[in-house]
């Protein structure tokens, strides 16, 4: 069964698939990279037996591959940034391969300067980014394969098909209260994880505090700068690499963003914030 830890981008996805891989696939909570990979990122290429030929072709195997997943008989975590909306009438998941969901969500306001640097964008496009109902991305065109397709719909849409759908056990972890309280917010996290998973050990605090401490971020900023970090995006200006850590918790929406931007995407999102409690 799958557990998918979910997100809009840039919303801290890669911090909690950072500490869960670090708390669940090494002996003493210290993160490497390589960790990762026992996270996978879903949809990908290895995950389905054809070749994904054009952009939206893949909600046709989301099923089929999701039913292979499970047939292994074990609990595994995927990372998505795909909605949960169904696209030209496929669902992206279904019951019987959902064991449960993580959600990370973050107040837009942070997203949009996050989402301004990954690619490469200005204020105004990053916005329009957001409220797209269409929007999509994949990672690139190598052998023309869009087996990395995810169709992100808009910022609005996309946080509300995750949390508002009752079809799953879930769990919203706000990337605020993370920053906040990440050891708090990471026990009960692992405790829900626990739960899902019918793990009765212990939880081990001073694994978690080993997480924490070796995921953040200004370690993570430096081993992308030595180690080089798989998934950063090349710029479509500069086709230089765009550095994944960026702000961390200097991200602050009323430092950061213009000014001009504040009443605006204030009154965009009015209800969301409202929702959300931001």
């Amino acid at each position: 069964m799958i557990i998918w830890l979910a997100s809009y981008p840039k919303s801290g996805n890669t911090w909690v698939r950072s500490l869960l891989s670090a708390y669940y696939y090494s002996e003493n909570g210290n993160f490497s990279f390589e960790l990762l990979k026992n996270i996978d990122q879903y949809p990908q290429k290895k995950y389905f037996d054809v070749k994904i030929n054009k952009p939206g072709e893949i909600n046709s195997y989301w099923d089929i591959s999701q039913q292979k997943i499970i047939s292994k008989k074990k609990i595994k975590i995927l990372k998505t940034h795909n909605c949960l909306l169904a696209l030209n009438g496929k669902n992206f998941t279904m019951p019987q391969y959902t064991l449960g969901i993580i959600y990370v969500v973050r107040d837009p306001r942070n997203v949009i300067t996050s989402l301004k640097n990954h690619y490469d964008l200005d204020y105004e496009q990053s916005l329009n980014f957001m409220m797209n109902e269409k929007k999509y991305i994949f990672n690139s065109l190598r052998n023309r394969d869009f087996a990395d397709f995810h169709f992100l719909s808009s910022w609005s849409n996309h946080y509300k098909s995750w949390i508002n759908n009752n079809l799953f056990r879930r769990i919203v972890v706000k990337y605020e209260d993370l920053e906040k309280d990440t050891f708090k917010t990471l026990k009960n996290l692992i405790r829900y994880t626990n739960n899902l998973s019918k793990v009765n050990e212990k939880i081990d605090d001073v694994k978690i505090n080993n997480c924490i401490k070796t995921t953040n971020f200004e370690i993570l900023k430096q081993k992308e700068i030595k180690e080089g970090f798989i998934e950063n995006v090349y710029s479509s200006k500069t086709k230089n690499k765009i550095n994944f850590f960026h702000l961390g918790s200097k991200n602050k929406w009323r430092k950061v963003l213009p000014k001009k931007l504040h009443n605006k995407i204030n009154n965009i999102f009015r209800e969301d914030l409202k929702n959300l409690k931001y």
